[in-house]
């Protein structure tokens, strides 16, 4: 499945609100990575570190089945200090977005070590879908996490996977394409969600995305944990 933005407010009614979560230490590039698939022209040079939560609106329609969704991404800050403030954030989120920066190793760590606990933890939903995804591919000369073993973490944790850029928007719209496919397509998210609205929602109990795709990178889906 493929999106399709809508700009401004041209569309005022949507199917589905949605509310997905960005998490992930300081300077992994959550905030560029939100801003560019907000705005693929955004100028990174003017993003400065996120101070407890920022959040950004974006009408989404999909392809597919010509629905509108009203997409709230929340952008969370990732220093230690910040983090009593951020949690009643996570809170009917839907989808929740693990970033780490391929070039740091302890970066990936934390995604396991600090920010799955925070979800088990906070999230008010069992059944929302997760994303694990390697940030900055751009500097593959300075990879410290081996893609192979961040697949193997998604799949033992039920999450999703994808390695992107957001410097050079390889993949930034792919990351919000699968996980909004898997969003909408399971219908307990759509009713227990933000809006508590289950207008639209599909029978049957989701999509299967256990198989890898042509490119390797996203893995596997059956429930998230």
């Amino acid at each position: 499945m493929s999106v399709e933005s809508a700009a401004g407010t041209k569309f005022r009614e949507y199917s589905h609100l949605i509310k997905v979560l960005l998490v992930g230490d300081s300077g992994v590039g959550k905030s560029s990575l939100l801003s560019r698939f907000i705005d693929p022209d955004t100028d990174l040079e003017d993003i400065s570190t996120t101070i407890g939560v920022d959040f950004k609106l974006k009408y989404v329609k999909l392809k597919q089945t010509n629905e509108t969704v009203k997409l709230t991404v929340w952008d969370t800050a990732g220093q230690e200090r910040f983090r009593t403030l951020t949690s009643s954030y996570y809170r009917g989120a839907q989808g929740i977005v693990f970033v780490y920066d391929i070039s740091s190793k302890e970066s990936f760590e934390s995604v396991e070590n600090v920010w799955q606990k925070e979800v088990d933890m906070y999230s008010t939903i069992p059944d929302a879908i997760k994303i694990v995804v390697g940030n900055k591919v751009d500097k593959e000369n300075e990879r410290k996490v081996k893609k192979e073993d961040a697949i193997a973490f998604a799949r033992r944790n039920g999450c999703l996977f994808l390695e992107c850029s957001a410097k050079t928007r390889v993949s930034v719209k792919e990351i919000f394409d699968e996980l909004l496919q898997a969003i909408v397509e399971t219908p307990s998210l759509l009713k227990d969600g933000p809006s508590g609205n289950s207008k639209g929602a599909r029978g049957g109990v989701g999509v299967n995305l256990s198989e890898a795709r042509g490119d390797g990178n996203i893995v596997t889906r059956n429930c998230c944990s």
